[in-house]
């Protein structure tokens, strides 16, 4: 009988290390959302903002598959350490950017870092552990990944609000805490992860590479910055051509490299990964749209802080780690995945429409019940599908296979960002229209917007204004009269008067949120699709390593 090829002492202290990473990686995605208002003040560019999101959005988009790929090449270890170092210089440089043009080109790099630091925690984990033994493993790193998600706003609020910490700007410290604990990360895991790796002679896929840049750039720069610029501007419409071009071409470069492309097309010629690939750009469709939406909901309708919305989210990550604690075990004894999905597709399912009927004076419990649905939902697809794309494809593509269910995941989550905040935006002026309509004949809005003493705050002048026009066709946010991209205004407003723009804002939200539902439908139909493979019972450097034993010259 064949050793283990890593203790389980090891074992541990590597995942802890790799959770580190992709812990740190994952909350860089999400802490900025809340501080950006407070680092563009203080860095004089304000206007300037997204691309400060987009840079890194983009940089570990395009990295996800690279590192995959490289590291099925040349080994995990040296792709991890690049990985991590390149995130913690990327978060040192941040911390001390005097612009928001130094602070964008920065978080680029943070993003090329932070790309291969999900993606190969997820393969290492692969490598060493078989698929029974690995979900209770891949669990805790979706696990991480959802606490990561909540906990980000609320670090991102908290350091933004302090004007200064052991003398330095309080926001800088959301990049500066990356240093020591990457750190702390990369000396643990240059000490314990060994893994062997026989060097096999391959091409980098240059064409692909550049393909994929020509995708993915224009692509999610016509998505974050597309409400901005407008979806039919021409130059919104000349970078879609251009992704839509380079998506052509990744195909026919990804046939041509072969066995050497970054995702080789064979392994889409497997029913369970091109069914798994499908599911997850749909999941993350509805996830990130989900994971957008329901914070806006929290912020404008209730009037939460930041802090205040990412704590209250705190129900969906509680059901991501129930999920993920029930699904491991269950898997590990019974070697059956697929009823996860399944279930977790359903949640979503009935989440969005739980979440569909938000109104702005919704109790807080009901809403907790609908995040906590979520994030069942969540946890069931999540790492249950990881395990299946690693137990159908080649030990030899274990980088280039768990690398394409974050890459897809991540492109389905950027696009439904994009759609369904378009259509909430496209929606709220028409729903705030209504709801004034609705108050216009209540004795307290009445009174309310008739008061010298209330009117002579100008925020609520501009609101009465707004509500007296609003069916005509003037002003911003289609014809309402106010400008719906600085909600800020809300605080200081009367409530009465600015109870129709929060209840329009919740009415879109609410619609917004049952159009995940849709999604979450076909990818529940997709997840009946996806065909049960049974669970190989050695890891993949153990089924590389007999794969090697039986045939030398291989």
């Amino acid at each position: 009988m064949t050793q283990p090829l890593i203790d389980r002492r090891s074992i541990l202290l590597i995942v802890t290390g790799l959770a580190v990473g992709m812990f740190l990686a994952a909350l860089d995605q999400m802490i900025v959302a809340t501080a950006i208002r407070t680092i563009g003040d203080d860095l004089d560019g304000l206007t300037l903002q997204a691309w400060v999101t987009t840079a890194y959005l983009i940089a570990a988009t395009i990295a996800t598959p690279l590192y995959g790929k490289l590291s099925d090449i040349y080994g995990r270890k040296p792709l991890h350490l690049t990985a991590l170092s390149i995130f913690i210089l990327g978060s040192l440089l941040c911390g001390t950017a005097t612009d928001m043009v130094q602070l964008a080109a920065y978080r680029g790099l943070q993003g090329l870092g932070a790309g291969g630091l999900m993606a190969l925690a997820l393969i290492i984990v692969g490598d060493i552990l078989s698929p029974r033994e690995r979900t209770k493993y891949q669990a805790a790193f979706f696990a991480v990944w959802g606490v990561a998600s909540v906990l980000g706003p609320v670090l991102g609020g908290f350091f933004a609000g302090r004007d200064a910490v052991l003398g330095i700007d309080g926001w800088r410290w959301i990049f500066l805490l990356n240093v020591p604990l990457g750190l702390a990360a990369l000396a643990l895991i240059l000490k314990v992860l060994h893994l062997p790796h026989t060097p096999r002679p391959a091409r980098i896929d240059v064409a692909g590479v550049a393909a994929l840049v020509a995708f993915i750039v224009p692509l999610l720069l016509v998505v974050e910055q597309g409400r901005a610029w407008g979806w039919t501007s021409p130059l919104a419409l000349g970078l879609a051509a251009v992704s839509l071009g380079g998506a052509v071409a990744f195909v026919f470069a990804e046939r041509a490299a072969g066995d050497d492309a970054l995702l080789p097309l064979r392994m889409f010629r497997n029913r369970l990964v091109a069914v798994a690939t499908g599911l997850n750009f749909l999941m993350g469709f509805a996830m990130f749209g989900g994971i957008a939406a329901l914070p806006l909901y929290l912020q404008i309708a209730r009037g939460m802080t930041p802090t205040q919305s990412g704590l209250a989210m705190l129900s969906m990550t509680v059901g991501i780690l129930v999920t993920a604690n029930i699904s491991a075990p269950i898997i590990r004894r019974t070697g059956r995945y697929k009823p996860f999905p399944v279930a977790g597709a359903c949640l979503l399912v009935a989440a969005g429409l739980v979440l569909s009927r938000l109104e702005a004076d919704t109790d807080f419990w009901y809403v907790a019940v609908g995040g906590a649905l979520f994030g069942l939902g969540l946890g069931g697809i999540m790492q249950p599908v990881m395990l299946a794309v690693q137990n159908a494809v080649e030990p030899r593509d274990m980088g280039a296979g768990s690398a394409s269910v974050l890459f897809f995941r991540q492109i389905g989550g950027s696009l439904g960002t994009a759609v369904l905040l378009s259509l909430l935006f496209a929606r709220a002026p028409e729903a705030i229209r209504d709801r004034f309509a609705a108050a216009a004949g209540s004795p307290a809005f009445t009174s309310a917007a008739t008061d010298p003493a209330v009117l002579a705050e100008p925020v609520n002048a501009r609101i009465v204004e707004a509500a007296q026009g609003a069916g005509g066709s003037g002003g911003g946010a289609g014809g309402l009269g106010l400008s719906l991209d600085d909600t800020s205004f809300l605080a200081v407003a009367d409530p009465v008067l600015a109870a129709p723009i929060r209840e329009g804002f919740a009415d879109a939200i609410a619609g917004t949120l049952l159009l995940t539902a849709g999604f979450s439908a076909v990818a529940a139909v997709l997840a009946i699709l996806i065909p049960h493979v049974p669970l190989r019972e050695k890891s993949g450097l153990e089924t590389l390593r007999d794969e090697q034993e039986r045939d030398p010259a291989a």
